[in-house]
């Protein structure tokens, strides 16, 4: 995916997820460190276009939910999730691990009203059952490929 194709797909998904929740009025968007959280600025941003409202991405750096490294777990630092539409956004979904972890961070953190999740690609291959409710791009890959997001210079490509 090139710089204008990204962008024009992030148009989109700002499109599908004001029109799915009727405005963003009610939406917190959370983006899961390090290139979700990128790519939740820039989704931001276009929302924030569409709707002349002004709308703010936070962080969450999941390490303490994953399940595949020792941790302690605490509540995440997020603003208020009562009652809210949360907006997960990440890079790239694969296995579906992250996803889950971050998941597992937002319901610590309260009891939001829906959580949605936003991917730029999803490349299959899912070991939890985890399906992205906006999807910037299917790309089908093999096991021993990459899928590399450049958030400096907005580019997707897959490597092996």
């Amino acid at each position: 995916m090139t710089n204008e194709q990204i962008h024009r797909t992030m148009d989109r998904l700002a499109y599908e997820i004001i029109e799915r929740n009727r405005g963003a009025d009610n939406l917190v968007v959370v983006g899961i460190e390090r290139a979700g959280a990128l790519v939740s600025r820039e989704l931001v941003d276009a929302m924030n276009r569409i709707e002349e409202c002004n709308l703010t991405a936070s962080s969450l750096d999941i390490t303490r939910f994953r399940d595949d490294t020792p941790h302690e777990e605490r509540a995440p630092d997020l603003p208020d999730l009562e009652d809210r539409d949360v907006i997960l956004v990440d890079d790239v979904l694969f296995t579906g691990r992250t996803a889950r972890a971050a998941i597992d961070a937002v319901v610590r953190s309260g009891r939001p009203r829906s959580i949605q999740l936003l991917v730029l690609v999803d490349r299959g291959h899912r070991e939890y059952p985890i399906q992205a409710d906006y999807v910037g791009k299917v790309m089908p890959t093999k096991h021993r490929e990459r899928v590399e997001v450049d958030t400096g210079e907005w580019a997707v490509d897959v490597v092996e």
